[in-house]
């Protein structure tokens, strides 16, 4: 009786998302195994230590009602921002950035779990007004700024990309018009329009002037608002290229063209290609890719663990890991749309965000469609604090379907 009391608080958990986000997990550790064997030290089965961690916190926030975040909201909102500020005095400096804070011997880095920071505060601003209301889409984006220009300031390029997509996904789930998100993202288009195709740019300012005029309260504010941002972008971002480390430039620049440097910033890029390349359909086996056991992939257990799996695994095991992540998503999907209420839906909706686009951009930077941005991939990616904080966001969205109505599905 009493274990049967004791197994009631997770009756309705999603058993299915949390047996793959388990299972990424330890197939990961396999992958991680595999690209270290030729190392003098391993420590992939940390990566196993921590992920049985976040299972236990996972399971753990699945019993708590997600409800009480509510009224820890701000606390949790300014601890996140505090965590980032004590990031530029207390920091560890570490392959050119400044992003870790050593705690009892280990590098915690803040800006992870500022993502579900981010995405607690959100849920709680938008749960009882529309984003279809521009002030709360203002007041939305003036708390995603702070932690924001904190997390960019680091530089961490990769991890301020996931803030965006993030807040957009969220508003966009919260009714916020359509035009004003892409109103929302036009100043970065428009800054690469501006050095790439400049009477392209002259039409997409005035797109987006014309936009701003049909869609934003006070037609001729608006209007005269998104021309002139779209207008100054070019010239900001100029400025903000300047700011940027000669690694994130290169990063940039040369995903288009990486032979300009084949041994300096195009390196990884041109050797990721290739062992996933080499894998083929079935992939060369555990243990046997030439480009994962040479080590010509620096780094290749953190960010670069998708070019492991498809050399050794070959097309196939891509592809399954891939559909293994569309399953996650779907899951988080169907959570978010019988959430019993709009906080709880925000929440799952904020978590699906973060993992599609990590997903999305680091698949596509390994493999040569975007460029190298430091962004992990979820429950895969060696590193502590991503996947805790993956585990994390698991225990979130798990709350909010244990503590569910009772729908059928």
């Amino acid at each position: 009786m009493l274990n049967r009391n004791w197994l009631q608080a997770w009756q309705s958990i999603d058993w299915t998302l949390l047996i793959l986000s388990i299972g990424l997990t330890v197939y990961a550790g396999f992958v991680i195994r595999s690209s270290q064997l030729n190392l003098e030290y391993t420590d992939w089965w940390q990566h196993w230590v921590t992920g049985a961690i976040g299972l236990v916190l996972a399971l753990t926030i699945a019993r708590w009602r997600y409800e009480n975040l509510v009224q820890w909201t701000w606390i949790i909102y300014i601890v996140t921002n505090l965590s980032l500020i004590a990031v530029i005095f207390l920091g560890t400096t570490a392959l050119g950035a400044q992003r870790w804070i050593t705690i009892g011997g280990f590098n915690i880095q803040p800006s992870e779990f500022a993502k579900l920071g981010l995405i607690i505060t959100l849920a709680t601003m938008l749960e009882g007004r529309t984003a279809a209301n521009f002030a709360t889409v203002l007041k939305s984006l003036a708390v995603t700024t702070i932690p924001w220009a904190l997390v960019f300031l680091q530089p961490d390029l990769g991890t301020s990309l996931v803030f965006g997509a993030v807040t957009l996904g969220m508003l966009y789930w919260a009714n916020a018009n359509p035009g004003w998100l892409l109103l929302l993202v036009s100043p970065m288009i428009s800054a690469i329009l501006f050095s790439l195709l400049l009477p392209v740019w002259f039409i997409w300012v005035a797109g987006m002037g014309v936009l701003a005029w049909l869609t934003i309260p006070g037609r001729w504010f608006g209007a005269i608002a998104a021309l002139t941002v779209n207008l100054v972008s070019g010239r900001l971002g100029e400025v903000l290229w300047n700011l940027l480390k000669p690694y994130q430039k290169d990063r940039i620049v040369l995903f288009l063209d990486p032979s300009r440097d084949p041994l300096g910033g195009g390196y990884h890029l041109i050797q990721s290609r290739i062992a996933i390349g080499s894998g083929e359909l079935w992939g060369r086996g555990f243990g046997q890719g030439t480009q994962t056991q040479g080590g010509f992939i620096p780094e290749q257990h953190t960010d670069f663990i998708f070019s492991a799996v498809g050399e050794e695994w070959g097309f196939v095991g891509a592809i399954a890991v891939l559909v293994v992540f569309w399953l996650i998503c779907l899951r988080l999907i169907i959570i978010a749309q019988t959430a019993k209420d709009n906080f709880g839906s925000l929440l799952a909706v904020g978590v699906l965000s973060m993992v599609v686009f990590q997903v999305v951009v680091n698949v596509s930077m390994t493999i040569g469609l975007a460029p190298v941005t430091g962004i992990p991939l979820p429950w895969m990616s060696y590193g502590r604090s991503a996947l805790l904080t993956n585990f994390l966001a698991v225990g979130l969205v798990e709350s909010v379907n244990n503590h569910r109505q009772r729908l059928k599905f």
